[in-house]
């Protein structure tokens, strides 16, 4: 933790803090917080926290992450919304992690009760093992769902790099954030096809940036595009690192050199 908070602490400060969001933070570690100004995204995995909770800490929680639900979807989602009343915690965006193993429509039903209830969704990109990262498939499914539920979505877990690529140390095929962008992009106006291979674009010289769009080969995404994604749509994703990101999308010349 005082590493991840020192390090937080220094791209907080540092030149390059335009791209840093939130600092994630289970709810259980609260007790052992002392810093008021940090902003967070709490991972609600303490059913005791509430309003008050936070007040007593002094936190200061923007975003409110939540497990997956379990079926019936209706019933969870309603008990999910009035715990959150209760606790005084509704004015918060609240996020729920969509659980894997399902079918393409129990996924689009998910969403569509999502956005009817005002909460956003939350997708697993990877973890410690080969099984915890979903197919492009899957990822494609979870993009065209959220499009057409119109759904916030935020993304979590192995997306260090911008480019899809094999990792060198764990053998692991691992998605690419800047993947993700563009197939969050073009998820309306494409057909599935060709959601999966941007997903599953492996080349960095695929994308590019310049002053009015981000291109994937010969498709263009305009500034103003992107930003209503941003927006609306993929709202951010979670990096245990920051240097990574950073070291990466330099490389590649897409951030300019220190």
């Amino acid at each position: 933790m005082r590493d991840a908070r020192a390090e937080y602490a220094q791209a907080r400060n540092g030149p390059l803090q335009w791209m840093l969001g939130r600092f994630i933070l289970r709810a259980s570690s609260l007790p052992d917080w002392d810093d008021g100004a940090t902003p967070l995204s709490l991972i609600l995995d303490d059913p005791a926290i509430g309003a008050g909770a936070l007040r007593r800490t002094g936190a200061r929680v923007e975003v409110l992450e939540l497990p997956a639900p379990t079926p019936p979807y209706n019933s969870t989602l309603s008990q999910l919304r009035r715990r959150l009343s209760q606790e005084g915690l509704s004015q918060l965006p609240a996020y729920v992690e969509v659980a894997r193993a399902q079918s393409p429509g129990e996924v689009h039903a998910l969403l569509r009760m999502l956005a009817d209830a005002g909460i956003g969704a939350k997708l697993r990109c990877g973890g410690v093992t080969p099984d915890a990262f979903p197919s492009v498939d899957e990822v494609a499914d979870f993009l065209i769902a959220a499009n057409e539920a119109s759904v916030a979505f935020k993304a979590t877990a192995g997306l260090h790099h911008p480019v899809r690529r094999r990792d060198r140390t764990t053998g692991f095929m691992m998605h690419g954030f800047l993947n993700l962008l563009v197939a969050g992009a073009l998820a309306g106006c494409v057909e599935r096809e060709t959601l999966r291979e941007v997903l599953a674009e492996e080349e960095p010289a695929a994308f590019s940036f310049d002053e009015s769009s981000l291109r994937w080969r010969h498709r263009a995404i305009s500034i103003s595009e992107l930003e209503s994604l941003r927006r609306n749509r993929f709202i951010s994703y979670g990096s245990c690192s920051f240097a990574e990101p950073v070291q990466d999308l330099t490389a590649l010349g897409i951030l300019p050199c220190p």
